[in-house]
């Protein structure tokens, strides 16, 4: 196991306990918490209620971080997306390789190893990880917007590594809407 990369700082107040990453207050749970408590929320609300609320309030929050960091770090189109995918790889989620992107489509298709629902969960035979569905989308169509385009997407999970016989999750954004 190796140590926490230095290029994802992790302040702590002293004084208050607070956590901040990126100049964002962070919580730090063990995974079996937050896993226990998403799977407690799906099955009170229902799997496909549960996506839908979790894609709008992933998307918002893609699309804030985004602006913040391209601010921040003077960053411009990919480099924004995959500035994401590594920050969201640096903090336990998965790892999240983005295996194409074309941003004059509006398309991109990510790559999930390493899931941390997977590792949690084990072989469900669903899609686990349909939390992570509307983050995609929210930083592609923020990025999209800095460019000045209209366009805006839909992210979609076409596989995850909790079904029997994968190894590993696929997401997909396309121009559409929710």
């Amino acid at each position: 196991m190796s140590k926490m990369a230095p290029e994802l700082p992790i302040e702590v107040d002293s004084e208050t306990g607070v956590w901040t990453s990126d100049a964002l207050p962070m919580l730090y749970v063990p995974r079996h918490f937050f896993i226990n408590n998403h799977v407690a929320v799906e099955e009170a609300l229902g799997a496909e209620k549960y996506a839908e609320i979790l894609y709008h309030a992933g998307y918002k929050s893609a699309w804030h971080w985004c602006e913040k960091e391209a601010e921040l770090h003077g960053l411009v189109g990919v480099e924004v997306f995959e500035h994401y995918m590594k920050r969201l790889s640096q903090r336990g989620w998965g790892l999240f390789i983005t295996e194409e992107i074309d941003l004059e489509s509006g398309t991109c298709k990510v790559r999930l190893e390493h899931s941390c629902f997977v590792y949690q969960q084990g072989k469900t035979g669903t899609k686990l990880e349909y939390m992570f569905t509307g983050w995609f989308a929210g930083a592609m169509d923020q990025i999209l917007a800095a460019r000045g385009s209209e366009r805006r997407t839909v992210a979609v999970q076409t596989q995850s590594g909790g079904e029997e016989g994968c190894d590993v999750g696929y997401f997909e954004v396309a121009p559409g809407t929710v």
